[in-house]
């Protein structure tokens, strides 16, 4: 059996905004269900990760909805 690829940096720490991992990006259901995701929605999932990370570690003001 061949391991599964994770995005887990092992920094499991939720934002409390966007309730996304620091570390990843995933919501906790990403994570709780990564072993039973099938490997398209895996790689899906993954897809999206650079830029959640982007918008949770873009300064306040740039982020979308931003109250000025």
């Amino acid at each position: 059996m061949s391991a599964i690829e994770t995005p887990c940096l092992k920094i499991c720490v939720l934002e409390p905004g966007s309730q996304l991992c620091r570390g990843c990006g995933r919501t906790i259901a990403e994570i709780a269900g990564w072993g039973t995701l099938p490997a398209s929605e895996r790689r899906r999932i993954m897809a999206l990760l650079p830029d959640r990370i982007a918008a949770m570690t873009a300064p306040a003001n740039n982020r979308a909805g931003a109250k000025e």
